[in-house]
């Protein structure tokens, strides 16, 4: 009996970091199952960009006053002491280690700077139609179409999944995508359409 039990909960801890780092909704209203560490992007990365509402912790080596977590503004931009408005959004957290080492070499010698994202909030996708979960999902990775659709419960018995949109605005424009979804489990469908972006939507009629 107690192997039973220790079994049922070592399935019940699995599931939960497979669900780790997914916003769903329902009823309106945004539900988010994570663990906070889960969250971190290492302050060396040079593929995640930041964006609106991610948080920042900046740390400046011996130089306390000017060490504190930064939240993303909705324009983009982070304060900080000295330099006042910082451009944040769209750069690395290696990039803008970068801009703010430079900023800071008019105030100290040598500045010593990290950028670690604290909490990866900016990168959310929207999934609609028949999925069994529908709602937003803010995710800490690279996700595929091949994984969301999963995150989002499966498909309904209603799901045409030939024919599966996914909208994204890029340079301002409206780029629509039509993915059948049974040729990509089959690799019959191209990497580059399939690799999701913060601000998709997938619609699935």
């Amino acid at each position: 009996m107690r192997s039973f039990f220790f079994g049922i909960g070592i399935l019940g801890i699995s599931l939960f970091g497979i669900l780790d780092g997914v916003v769903f909704s329902q009823g309106g209203k945004e539900f988010l199952l994570r663990k906070p560490p889960l969250a971190e992007v290492a302050a060396d990365s040079d593929q995640y960009l930041i964006g609106p509402e991610d948080v920042l912790t900046i740390h400046v080596w011996k130089e306390e006053a000017l060490s504190r977590t930064a939240p993303v503004r909705m324009d983009g931009k982070i304060s900080l002491p000295l330099i006042d408005e910082v451009q944040a959004a769209g750069l690395t957290p290696l990039q803008l280690k970068g801009v703010l080492t430079k900023k800071l070499k008019n105030f100290i010698e040598n500045p010593v700077v990290s950028v670690i994202v604290t909490e990866a909030n900016s990168f959310k996708v929207y999934v609609a139609g028949e999925v069994k979960n529908p709602g937003v999902f803010r995710l800490r990775s690279e996700t595929t179409l091949l994984q969301i659709i999963p995150m989002a419960g499966g498909f309904t018995e209603w799901a045409d999944q030939k024919k599966i949109l996914i909208i994204r605005k890029e340079g301002g424009k409206e780029k629509r995508t039509t993915v059948n979804y049974k040729k990509a489990l089959k690799g019959e469908e191209p990497a580059s359409e399939l690799l999701l972006k913060p601000g998709d939507t997938i619609v699935v009629p």
